[in-house]
């Protein structure tokens, strides 16, 4: 961490960054007040992050998803103002200060059609965190978070997946609603249903013996693959729960079992084909990309899945470069903010961002893992 922030957990179980050491954080936000409000939105968390023009971070906080999908919209808001004033009191900005930045840059899980993308618009637009408002899919954060180009594909595989790509002349492409409806199929709630339903065919003989049989229903403190099956029919454990099941997934293919290999080599191979779907259709093939794999499931140790993954990329684009996202998606997010605003010494506000607003500097160790 920078010798002038420190990580903070607050009362409300976020966790901050605030300003230690050098001059008054209040007298150095009264000459350089924020103007970029990032926003990373996904399923699980929200990150808010200040920045001004010079790269500088100011604040930054940790927060429960904002989602519109997951908690309605005016649920949402009201948790985003809530970060926002945690953010402003720790850069020493007044809390409930409307505007708080010039240009608020939210990319959110949800943001998916058009529909989805007015109704957002219109309501950020109404709590005027910010004076003006960018609004995109949480995929494009991770995209700009993991490259420098402006441009290339993003496969999320975190809680859901998605695929986002932006081509060279600015053409977009993203997969919606990026759920199983859509047949977009993998992410961490993928990975435990089927961890499930494998150990629950394997105990009753419909398929191949696995360590899941054990380790599924252990996990949650009971003895049988159906008992687990039970409890969440029966809404004692929620179904959303089955996600926590992934790193276990993973424990078990490292150590040799076929089946939880055979899970594995399924989700590496849908990333694949997400990534194939963006290159293909923004025509980028034949290209130098970069092609960031972005959430929790590809911060997995298995060096086999990460073979897979990039393997399958580069059959298909054999320019690529298959880049693991190393930092926290409201980089991205800042980033197209700066990006919009063109600072003078662009490149120069990239690189501070970049070395300030980092998981392990700024979050610590719990957030990094």
């Amino acid at each position: 961490m920078p010798a002038s922030a420190t990580a903070v957990r607050t009362s409300s179980g976020s966790i901050s960054c605030r300003r230690s050491r050098g001059r008054p954080a209040v007298a150095e936000a009264a000459r350089r007040p924020p103007t970029v409000l990032a926003v990373d939105g996904g399923n699980s968390k929200t990150d808010v992050a200040l920045v001004d023009d010079s790269g500088r971070l100011l604040a930054a906080v940790r927060g429960p998803t904002t989602s519109h999908q997951a908690v309605g919209l005016e649920r949402g808001l009201a948790t985003l103002g809530r970060l926002l004033d945690e953010a402003a009191q720790r850069a020493g900005l007044p809390p409930g200060q409307r505007p708080m930045a010039d240009l608020g840059v939210f990319c959110l899980a949800g943001a998916d059609f058009p529909s989805d993308l007015r109704v957002l618009r219109f309501g950020l637009g109404r709590a005027g965190l910010a004076s003006s408002n960018l609004v995109f899919n949480d995929g494009f954060a991770g995209l700009r978070a993991g490259s420098s180009r402006k441009w290339g594909v993003a496969v999320i595989m975190g809680r859901g997946v998605n695929v986002a790509g932006v081509a060279p002349d600015g053409r977009t492409y993203i997969h919606a609603p990026g759920d199983p409806t859509s047949g977009d199929w993998g992410g961490g709630g993928e990975v435990g249903t089927r961890a499930l339903a494998a150990a629950v065919r394997a105990r009753d003989g419909r398929a191949p013996r696995t360590a899941l049989e054990r380790l599924v229903p252990a996990y949650f403190g009971l003895t049988r693959p159906l008992d687990v099956t039970r409890e969440i029919y029966q809404g004692r454990i929620g179904e959303r729960r089955l996600d926590e099941l992934a790193p276990m997934v993973f424990e078990a293919a490292g150590a040799g079992d076929a089946v939880a290999r055979g899970i594995v080599d399924w989700l590496a191979d849908e990333a694949v084909l997400l990534a194939r779907s963006a290159i293909r259709h923004l025509r980028l093939a034949r290209l130098e990309l970069d092609v960031v794999l972005s959430g929790g499931i590809f911060r997995t140790m298995d060096s086999s899945f990460h073979e897979r993954v990039r393997g399958g990329i580069l059959r298909f684009a054999p320019q690529a470069t298959v880049l693991p996202l190393k930092a926290p998606p409201v980089v991205g997010a800042a980033l197209l903010g700066l990006d919009r605003r063109e600072p003078p010494n662009r490149e120069e506000a990239e690189k501070r961002l970049r070395a300030e607003l980092t998981y392990e500097r700024l979050f610590g160790s719990i957030l990094a893992a």
